[in-house]
């Protein structure tokens, strides 16, 4: 697997299964940057704020997800304009790029494919990078007043033992600095601890356990009739690879606004065209970025395909969780009745109307008992599974 997040151990003795390493230093590192809260201004936004791990590295705010799904940055009156997608599972996403061959784009991280590791060459140190300095999430002045908590940090020894003495300069090689705290935070977000596979469905792959009848229905459908798989990658790789349950492309669902999305009333020089904003995705970046109309126009509305890995995970029962990019969902049987139905009952508009997918979603002519399996299927990719 790409940078040995895990060994996978295909011997019989070790029944197949993905067993976790304990974290190098490099990683140790990024996890006390990960979860520092005094990196942000105000103190107290760390990344954990808005991917948390006992909600699968998303949002970890029960009331939050229910509300807006849209969190508050460390000034608690400012709010980003998208629901926090996960931080796992992102570590194979290459540098965005356009599939000649498949005529798609792939890569790149956030869900607009705006980090796109072509800096770096690693897309999720490049994704690390922004948070800190964007006023509406850890609303940091700039690189340097992050390099400087840093310094102060108990782990500032720790950051020159892996880095080299001088790694962490507030003064002359700040942006060198500021680019190894992000590469240390892809690292913890490429570690085991983070992308342990250990759901049930990898006990299943290593054929440990067994599915239920109603798990393996929903295993059938989420690669037949519902088309789950076509983005959604549900089989093992070329190597036996543990699937990540994405194909890192984007993709227009015809997903409605979340009239609750606080960015709509958002001040002006944040968001000028308050409750007109249109999130158009992909395309909008692309457009910013000053492609042609030829590129940007087919790819309006399109969202990056989230992992499915954990997609139910939740720390306790009652949990709740928002799903698509804005949050609007609020289960997962909404969002498979979404996806069997958005064509035949009346669902609200799709916020970009633009290159919404008809081929794989829409009119799946799912049975309830059906869409259940599909639920009950996705349910088994949650970590922490005990056999």
């Amino acid at each position: 697997m790409r940078l040995g997040i895990l060994t996978w151990c295909a011997a019989s003795a070790c029944a197949g299964m993905a067993f976790a390493q304990p974290l190098t230093p490099l990683e140790q590192l990024g996890k006390h940057l990960y979860f520092d809260e005094n990196l942000s201004t105000s103190p107290g936004q760390a990344c954990a704020a808005c991917h948390g791990p006992d909600a699968g590295f998303t949002g970890p705010d029960s009331q939050i997800n229910l509300d807006t799904a849209v969190y508050p940055g460390a000034v608690h009156t400012k709010f980003g304009n998208r629901k926090p997608p996960s931080a796992a599972y992102g570590g194979e996403s290459p540098p965005l790029h356009y599939d000649t061959d498949e005529e798609v784009w792939i890569g790149g991280m956030f869900w607009d494919g705006r980090a796109t590791g072509h800096t770096l060459g690693d897309p999720l140190a490049e994704q690390a990078m922004g948070p800190f300095l964007n006023p509406l999430e850890q609303h940091s002045p700039g690189m340097k007043q992050v390099v400087q908590r840093a310094a102060q940090s108990d782990y500032a020894d720790l950051f020159e033992q892996v880095w080299g003495p001088g790694s962490l300069d507030t003064r002359d090689d700040v942006y060198g600095s500021y680019v190894r705290i992000a590469r240390s935070i892809s690292a913890f977000e490429q570690s085991p601890e983070v992308n342990p596979f250990t759901s049930k469905y990898d006990y299943y792959l290593a054929g440990d356990v067994k599915l239920t009848k109603q798990e393996k229905l929903g295993l059938r459908l989420f690669e037949g009739k519902a088309m789950c798989s076509a983005c959604h990658l549900s089989e093992e790789g070329p190597n036996g690879e543990p699937p990540v349950f994405t194909d890192f492309t984007y993709d227009n669902l015809g997903t409605p606004r979340n009239p609750d999305n606080p960015f709509y009333s958002a001040t002006s020089n944040f968001n000028p065209d308050g409750y007109d904003w249109t999130d158009y995705g992909l395309g909008g970046f692309l457009y910013n970025a000053g492609m042609d109309e030829d590129v940007w126009m087919p790819e309006l509305g399109k969202q990056k395909v989230p992992t499915l890995r954990n997609v139910d995970k939740r720390p306790y029962p009652g949990f709740v969780k928002a799903y698509m990019h804005n949050g609007v969902f609020k289960s997962l049987e909404e969002v498979v009745h979404f996806y069997n139905t958005r064509d035949t009952e009346m669902w609200p508009a799709p916020e970009v109307p633009m290159n919404v997918n008809a081929d794989e979603l829409g009119n799946l002519g799912l049975s309830p008992e059906e869409e259940a399996a599909l639920v009950a299927f996705m349910k088994t990719l949650s970590d922490g599974y005990v056999p």
